[in-house]
């Protein structure tokens, strides 16, 4: 009886062992830097997909549709700083060649100025605001390699709205509207 109780007593020693060790360790990853950067780290305010609602040339003064009377755009950030954007006019005509490089000189200038794409990195800052972008790729080659930051471009989200302005280099303002698509 005695071995037996020996053997017992030795079997909760080694578990009690093993789960002070288990607690120990859990105590250290939840109070590690790593741990307590993640649990303080900010809400990244833009990350997700959002469709374009509005977007407007010059709005204090003549107002005129940046993308055509029927705009469409989507516009994603992704967790991992990413980001992909196309805007549309959705009345661009189509080609008569029905060919994607087959388009005649006007085709091509309409196709060309109202609609974009373009794709590259973000940042937010310390509160998860963005705070900057580059673009790796674009469908209007001058804006590859191009950075932006809060001086050049602005994105204010309240709720599932968010607002852009940003001023293209020769003045002209643009304000968009995007909602973010759930």
């Amino acid at each position: 009886m005695e071995i037996k109780l020996a053997r017992t007593k030795q079997r909760y020693e080694k578990e009690f062992l093993v789960k002070l060790r288990l607690a120990l360790l859990c105590t250290f990853i939840a109070f590690s830097p790593v741990a307590a950067a993640a649990q303080t780290a900010p809400v990244n305010q833009i990350v997700g997909t959002w469709r374009m609602i509005s977007a407007q040339i010059d709005p204090e003064g003549a107002n005129t549709p940046a993308y055509g009377q029927r705009p469409l755009g989507l516009l994603v950030f992704t967790p991992d700083m990413h980001f992909v954007e196309v805007l549309t006019d959705a009345d661009t005509p189509r080609f008569a060649s029905n060919a994607r490089g087959g388009g005649t000189d006007t085709e091509n200038r309409e196709a060309m100025a109202r609609n974009i794409g373009f794709f590259g990195t973000y940042t937010v800052d310390e509160n998860g605001a963005f705070s900057g972008n580059r673009v790796e790729a674009s469908t209007f080659p001058n804006w590859v390699g191009g950075t932006r930051t809060t001086q050049e471009l602005t994105l204010t989200v309240v709720g599932d709205r968010m607002h852009e302005s940003f001023q293209r280099p020769e003045g002209t303002k643009i304000v968009i509207e995007w909602a973010r698509v759930k």
